[in-house]
């Protein structure tokens, strides 16, 4: 699946990304517990000979325009072969709570912002764009058609960005749909946002999935 050797993976996103991921000296080696955790592990095994790096900056309360204030740090000086990003329910969480922070909401302008600027510095990087996604649970039940609604928007950005700069795009609100036909919501994101381990498997299942497809680095 990775063909060109040391290629350089870099995951960014929320706290369903960050999952209490070591931010110190050994950051490249516990990576946190989420769905990158998973990819990584799986990666890792299969091509040990071309030794690939596996990096989460995802950092937990992020909204998009926080990933483009902190892009020159944690995307360009790492020269990643590939980005994945999941984004998304924090713009909502703050609109949904009628925050300050959310008073405007900058979703599509500061996602197309960075895909652009990506673009222009990383021209060959691979960018994979991975579908927000939302059940009915503790945090979002009271105001359950107002989410659905602003996330359902929110996807549909999503997949018209990946179309419009040639990223990958993994759906993932499908799955999370299919699967609580399974078990119950709560069994796999906890407050109707946050994933399990079940949740994590979810996400890793479907991006390697779909990655798979579409060839890789």
């Amino acid at each position: 699946m990775i063909a060109k050797e040391n290629a350089v993976i870099l995951f960014q996103g929320d706290s369903i990304t960050d999952a209490n991921r070591d931010r110190g000296l050994h950051q490249k080696h516990f990576i946190g517990q989420s769905y990158v955790y998973l990819i990584s592990a799986r990666l890792s095994n299969d091509n040990a000979e071309k030794n690939p790096l596996f990096i989460n900056r995802g950092i937990s309360g992020n909204r998009v325009s926080d990933l483009y204030a902190r892009w020159n740090e944690d995307a360009f000086s790492l020269n990643p072969d590939v980005i994945s990003i999941l984004i998304g329910v924090n713009d909502a969480w703050r609109t949904m709570s009628g925050e300050p922070s959310g008073a405007t909401d900058r979703f599509e302008r500061a996602y197309r912002h960075l895909l652009e600027e990506t673009r222009e510095v990383l021209p060959d990087t691979r960018l994979i764009l991975c579908e927000p996604f939302v059940l009915k649970g503790s945090a979002t039940e009271e105001k359950w058609s107002g989410w659905k609604e602003l996330v359902g928007r929110y996807q549909g950005i999503v997949r018209k960005l990946a179309d419009e700069f040639g990223a990958i795009f993994v759906p993932l609100q499908d799955a999370f749909d299919e699967a609580a036909q399974r078990a119950e919501p709560i069994y796999w994101l906890y407050d109707g946002v946050h994933p399990t381990g079940a949740g994590h498997d979810v996400i890793a299942r479907r991006w390697l999935e779909v990655v798979q497809k579409h060839g890789f680095v």
